[in-house]
């Protein structure tokens, strides 16, 4: 009898011999990296008057002890019309932000997992139908937790545990892709799960991830939207491994941060680029309180999928103007045109429109690791209508918003407040053609 530790093994070496014959070749002339221009603002339809509403917003965040500083980029029709950096890096030592100051981007890591998964999927080794356990055997007959009486106990209720019962299918690739796959996502599995699968910032994607395999889920697959902050989209960091042969930070340096120009991002800062990485701080009721960069972060093993990596502004939107451009930035082609449709459209109906307190609102749909502008009226949104993006938990943020050729990256170090609203409108008014 094959065990599950075999199993894993075998689709392992199945998957690196593929590798052979499909992602290794790819890496062959890949050519040199791409860079997004600078430009003036009138020379692409923006007001450079308007524009410095950004400044203005920004300051008044810095005034108001919301943040002690930001780097705003804004870039139309293929150049960059704005790029300023404000404030203070380091509140301790008074340290300027700089235009490269290199930020944790959280949960802005998802659409780059993303695009690494649609890379395996156009060259025919992923599909969005897949079964996570064709990759990772730990995933094969999925249980779903279940509150006793139906419904969640308050939190001072002493309630009895969940149990659980057969998932109605497996997990799919698709699944972790829209935050319908119910792993890891606060529901009734939650505590079980942390249980099954601690995560330990000493691991690495192959045990967390195996041992993700055996936690139960939230729901049924496909039946809900609620957010796996990590563990769903940590998962396909894993299914990447097992498909390239290469470590997820190995393949993300290889096939993305190399070709598009990302010098400065990774899952771990530069050693020599120390001086440029940025002071975490909260809100608290006399001001910003410096904080330590969390666990799930804080790691030189656990690749995280879901929120582990670091970047730059001017990094970053190499790779949203690469998502505009629909696969392609300065004659390097990660992608092909329909795929960045298919990323950018909505998968999941009205499940994330109703999604709770995780999810959006009216006229808000989801599509592969970002949130796509259905109706930008009804969502009550500064970007168009087919426009997409994510933001991350220290408060960055970007969009790609393909109707008006734009696409704008925020990175702050203090999560929470208006100012991701109120640098939307001041780029969307700054339009004036």
């Amino acid at each position: 009898m094959i065990t599950r530790r075999v199993a894993h093994l075998l689709v392992a070496l199945s998957f690196s011999t593929l590798l052979v014959a499909g992602v290794g070749t790819s890496l062959i002339g890949a050519g040199a990296a791409a860079d997004v221009p600078r430009g003036t603002p009138e020379e692409v339809g923006l007001s450079a008057e308007r524009l410095t509403r950004i400044d203005d917003v920004v300051q008044r965040a810095i005034d108001d002890e919301a943040i002690s500083g930001a780097v705003t980029i804004v870039a139309r029709r293929g150049k960059i019309a704005h790029f300023e950096a404000q404030g203070l890096m380091d509140i301790e030592g008074q340290t300027p932000m700089g235009t490269d100051t290199i930020f944790p981007i959280a949960s802005m890591t998802k659409p780059v997992t993303g695009v690494a998964i649609l890379m395996l999927m156009e060259e025919g080794l992923v599909r969005l139908n897949d079964p996570v356990s064709r990759f990772v055997p730990e995933f094969a007959d999925p249980k779903v937790a279940v509150w006793q009486g139906g419904t969640p106990p308050r939190p001072d209720d002493d309630a009895p545990e969940p149990y659980t019962i057969p998932a109605a299918r497996e997990v799919t690739i698709g699944d972790l892709m829209t935050h319908t796959s119910g792993l890891g996502s606060g529901g009734a599995g939650a505590r079980a799960t942390q249980r099954v699968a601690p995560r330990r910032s000493t691991e690495t994607l192959e045990t967390y991830v195996a041992e993700l395999g055996d936690a139960p889920l939230d729901f049924h697959p496909g039946t809900h939207w609620a957010y796996s902050g990590l563990n769903g989209i940590d998962t396909l960091g894993r299914v990447v491994e097992v498909v390239s042969g290469l470590t997820f930070d190995q393949f993300l340096k290889q096939r993305i941060f190399d070709p598009l120009g990302m010098e400065d991002t990774a899952f771990v800062p530069a050693t020599e680029s120390g001086s440029r990485v940025v002071t975490l701080y909260r809100r608290g009721p006399d001001g910003l309180d410096r904080i330590d960069v969390p666990a799930w972060v804080d790691t030189t093993t656990l690749f995280s999928g879901g929120g582990g990596l670091w970047s730059t502004a001017k990094d970053y939107l190499q790779f949203a103007q690469m998502l505009l451009n629909r696969g392609e930035l300065g004659g390097v082609r990660l992608l092909g045109t329909r795929t960045v449709e298919l990323m950018a459209s909505n998968h999941v109906g009205d499940l994330f429109a109703n999604g709770g307190t995780t999810g959006g609102r009216p006229g808000m749909g989801f599509g592969l690791t970002v949130q796509v502008v259905d109706n930008a009226v009804q969502a009550q949104q500064s970007m168009s209508d087919g426009s997409f993006g994510w933001g991350g938990a220290f408060g960055t943020n970007f969009w790609v918003d393909p109707k008006e050729h734009l696409t704008a990256v925020l990175m702050v170090q203090t999560p929470g407040g208006t100012l991701r609203n109120d640098f939307a409108n001041a780029v969307r008014q700054a339009i004036v053609d």
